[in-house]
């Protein structure tokens, strides 16, 4: 049975850092979609108010904390 490989290009630094970028505002911009469409059982369980998640979804994309940034 013959195997292929698949040859990938390796995309250069700058376009690579663009890719991240956008992933990762991508990635901020669902999940704050997402927690505010949580129910009040799913706030309570999670401990935060409805206050505290209109300030989180309310923030900027580009807000993250500094641990998501490369």
């Amino acid at each position: 049975m013959a195997h292929t490989v698949a040859h990938h290009r390796a995309l250069p630094a700058r376009q690579a850092g663009l890719f991240q970028l956008i992933s990762t505002a991508f990635a901020v911009w669902r999940q704050r979609r997402a927690l505010a469409a949580l129910d009040a059982n799913a706030r309570r369980d999670l401990g935060l108010s409805n206050e505290e998640i209109s300030i989180e979804t309310a923030r900027p994309i580009w807000d993250v904390p500094q641990t998501w940034r490369y």
